[in-house]
């Protein structure tokens, strides 16, 4: 393992239990046993460390949503299969969830928002890639990405939210089945009403 992987893989784990505000550049130094030194010549700063967690959780997430797209589900199965993905994401990867999520709006990430702007582009070619032949062919209702996307992950995410900040106890799939029918009903057209 190299020093920056030794760094990334230590200061998840420390800003999961910590806080990012909280974490210092000494805690992840321990915890990785890594030298002060050797830390400043991976990473200019805690942010700069915390800006490529980032950018690997949303790429990881990202990955999760478009994997179970690549067999071309119709439209029922592919909304409840990118539900399912997000619950089985954020539940299987909570130190990099709680990350994503919560540090999403950080001033600290400033300079990676065009990073972060091309890989949310590179996930809505790949949900269009398998949405509009389903919206052109009348399976999925026509709406702007950014309302199917909210209308299918919404719920959930909220959910999640509330379970990363431990405000909610209960494993959030738990409630997927009621998710996936929320889901379903907001954005695929019954099949009587299909043109």
């Amino acid at each position: 393992m190299t020093t920056r992987e030794a760094l990334m893989t230590a200061a998840l784990t420390v800003f999961d239990e910590q806080g990012f505000e909280r974490a210092t550049v000494a805690s992840i130094c321990r915890a990785s046993g890594v030298s002060n030194g050797s830390f400043f010549h991976a990473f200019a700063s805690k942010e700069a460390l915390g800006a490529a967690l980032f950018l690997d959780a949303l790429s990881s997430y990202h990955a999760a949503l478009l994997a179970v797209l690549q067999i071309g589900p119709g439209a029922q199965a592919g909304v409840q299969q990118l539900v399912s993905a997000h619950l089985n994401w954020v539940l299987n990867q909570r130190p990099q969830a709680r990350l994503l999520f919560e540090q999403a709006r950080a001033n600290w990430l400033v300079h990676i928002r065009p990073q972060q702007r091309q890989t949310n582009e590179a996930l809505r070619a790949g949900i269009n890639a398998w949405r509009m032949p389903l919206v052109s062919a009348g399976h999925l209702v026509p709406l702007p990405d950014i309302v199917f996307f909210s209308q299918i992950i919404g719920p959930a995410q909220l959910l999640c939210r509330a379970w990363l900040a431990d405000r909610e106890a209960t494993d959030p799939r738990l409630f997927a089945q009621d998710l996936l029918g929320c889901a379903v009903r907001a954005v695929v057209i019954p099949k009587g009403v299909q043109s």
